[in-house]
């Protein structure tokens, strides 16, 4: 019986994964170098850019003027800066062993070359910081397997050899930085031709990419749910953050690199794939996880050579129709993952604000990259990600702030994703598009569009060049109201969540958020409230803590039921947190859930009703705002909570027992 079920569990998901719409098209990525961040073509238009724009010649003179420092002590000592990357430069161990979300040893048999060190541990707590990079000890690993870092503990930060596990993320922070520090050279050499940048970050990609492709992927000693999260570089597979400046720097460094190391562009490759294989195989694959998951593979895929240049038959085109168009238990396909986070009906994503506002930027972050390297509009065949953009600003209360239950810091609408909407409208020309949201950005940033006259504004990055461009915004389209892009009344059943408001005056209007636990990111809270008056978010939600979802405070308060506005019975009320399924019904509500309105009601309200598991409580939550004037109004709260009667328990108790054979 057992072996029939799983039949038929997988026939079905067979069926679900044929069913699957695929994004069709045909590849148009150059066979030449580079083509991730720019092409080949491009250096003179990024020349040009540079002598007639005060900002990009600003950004070049910056970039150009810290790269030189490490160029010049790479000129004098040509491991200088190499030697500073955290590796197991004596032992060369292969394998890598952890206890959960802590380092604990390296080992295994010895590789021919250095392999690169592990992190210490998931969260970023340390008692031991990284010491400056003139600082670092060259080649640091003694027999122990300990590096040498800053105590923090003690006046001076003494550097002292300490286990990796009490250095946080540390070790992988000072390999990026040493990394980024290659990209800038090697985009340096591909503008300049300058044979002394491309020694700099040469050295520094074949010492370390030769210790990716020799070390094998951590061991989880606990043998528990961290072995399905760890990366190559990082306990999480979305945070192997180091792949944001290699990718750039093989990319641009390719032709140097194909001539003067011809004989190791296999084991390149194979460092790549190796990297690509382990995200698609670990990771989380229905919520944020999978799209930042999915931008590394993505990239790395760009950067490969055509499938036929493998013996495995493993290249740009394998990874990148993965991406689009392929799932698997850890890694779903874009169209998969839109399927099942986007409401249709309301665009809202199904974890908390925080999370989606991070999904809803690497989505849209997708569609600049395709407009860029593909020519093919995401947009268009997304459409929910249109839809997604424009819900957003239901979020905010009326001080601009977006609300705060789950996982999430009380912050400012991120309008990243509003810019990309424009830059994918004009770049697919779609008129309509482009003027809804210019009009829509021009309300939530009114400074967007004016980088290009301050220099201050543009981050001293390559990116900056290319796909970070300041935006043209067209200077005939005025700022939208933001009443134009708020409901009255506004319900998203994906996540539980619904508000209420009067206006979007900050000073005058009043709001209620209110929430039960749908989706992922979500807390322990029942049903859980956000009023705002006056100009202030009154009673508001406590977040997520100093230490994250991975520390106690998070576990014991910050996640439950006592840090919230809800009732908690008996002092017991609780259920799991994180991926939860612990929505409220929505009773009865007026106005009706709407898209955004001319007019506001003067009265709102909303009846829900909850069942808290733990007590066994049925509780409903009444809440209305009543606007009395211009100025004024009032709330209305009426929480009822009924926990069941213990001789109904007890009756259901006895029927069990008296059942028993």
């Amino acid at each position: 019986m057992k072996v029939l079920s799983l039949l038929i569990c997988l026939l079905f998901s067979g069926i679900l994964q044929a069913q699957e719409v695929k994004i069709a098209f045909q590849q148009q990525l150059p066979n030449s170098h580079p083509r991730y961040l720019t092409d080949s073509n491009s250096k003179s238009e990024t020349l040009n850019l540079i002598e007639k724009e005060d900002w990009a010649k600003d950004v070049f003179e910056k970039l150009k003027k810290r790269t030189d420092l490490y160029a010049n002590l790479t000129d004098a000592q040509p491991d200088w800066l190499l030697s500073r990357l955290a590796m197991y430069w004596k032992s060369h161990a292969t394998d890598v062993y952890i206890k959960g979300e802590t380092f604990d040893h390296a080992g295994g048999e010895k590789a021919p070359a250095p392999t690169v060190r592990y992190t210490g541990t998931r969260g970023t707590f340390a008692t031991h910081g990284r010491p400056r990079l003139e600082d670092v000890v060259p080649y640091d690993d003694d027999a122990e397997g300990n590096v040498t870092f800053c105590n923090n503990a003690l006046p001076g930060r003494p550097m002292e050899s300490v286990h990796p596990s009490k250095t946080g993320r540390n070790i992988e922070s000072l390999n990026r930085e040493i990394m980024g520090i290659a990209r800038d050279a090697a985009f340096l050499y591909w503008l300049t031709g300058e044979e002394r940048y491309a020694k700099l970050a040469a050295g520094v990609f074949d010492t370390y990419m030769t210790g990716i492709y020799y070390r094998n992927v951590p061991i989880d000693l606990n043998h528990g749910h961290q072995q399905t999260l760890v990366g190559m570089s990082s306990f999480e597979v979305i945070h192997e953050d180091i792949l944001y400046d290699i990718v750039p720097l093989y990319d641009f460094l390719y032709d140097y690199l194909n001539t003067r190391h011809t004989d190791k562009m296999d084991i390149y490759a194979g460092a790549f794939k190796k990297w690509a294989d382990n995200i698609i195989a670990n990771g989380v694959p229905h919520n944020n996880w999978n799209l930042m998951q999915a931008r590394y593979v993505m990239n790395i895929g760009m950067i490969l050579e055509n499938n036929k240049q493998y013996a495995d038959g493993k290249g740009r085109e394998y990874y990148i129709d993965y991406v689009l168009n392929r799932s698997s238990i850890r890694q779903w396909s874009l169209t998969k993952l839109a399927d099942y986070g986007f409401d249709p009906k309301t665009g809202i994503w199904a974890e908390c604000p925080g999370y989606s506002n991070v999904v809803l930027n690497d989505y849209t972050s997708f569609a600049t990259l395709f407009d860029r390297n593909l020519n093919y509009d995401l947009v268009k065949a997304m459409p929910v990600l249109s839809k997604a953009v424009v819900a957003t600003p239901q979020y905010l209360f009326p001080n601009r702030m977006i609300c705060g239950f789950g996982d999430t810091h009380p912050g400012y609408l991120n309008t990243n994703p509003i810019s990309r909407m424009i830059r994918n409208a004009q770049h697919n020309g779609k008129k309509e598009q482009e003027e809804y949201f210019t009009a829509m950005l021009k309300c939530f940033h009114p400074d967007a569009g004016k980088t290009k006259d301050n220099k201050k504004s543009v981050p001293v990055s390559i990116s900056s060049f290319f796909d970070e461009k300041p935006l043209e915004l067209n200077p005939n389209i005025e700022a939208g109201k933001i009443e134009q892009y708020v409901s009255p009344f506004f319900y998203a059943p994906n996540v539980s969540w619904l508000v209420q408001r009067n206006g979007m005056n900050p000073r005058n209007s009043l709001m209620i958020s209110l929430n039960a636990s749908e989706g992922n990111h979500m807390h322990a809270n029942g049903i859980s409230m956000e009023l705002y008056g006056k100009g202030y978010v009154l009673a508001p939600d406590a977040g997520i803590g100093l230490y994250l979802y991975s520390g106690l405070d998070y576990l014991e308060y910050y996640s439950q039921f006592p840090s919230h506005n809800t009732v908690c019975v008996d002092g017991i009320s609780s259920y799991p947190v994180m991926k939860s399924n612990h929505s409220f019904d929505l009773k009865s509500s007026f106005p009706v859930s709407s898209e955004p309105v001319k007019a506001f009601s003067s009265v709102t309200y909303s009846d829900v009703s909850f069942r808290e598991p733990e007590s066994r409580a049925d509780q409903t939550r009444m809440m209305s705002i009543v606007t009395t004037g211009p100025e004024t109004g009032y709330y209305v709260d009426i929480f009822r909570s009924r926990k069941e009667r213990v001789v109904i328990k007890c009756m259901i108790i006895s029927i069990i027992i008296w059942g028993k054979p």
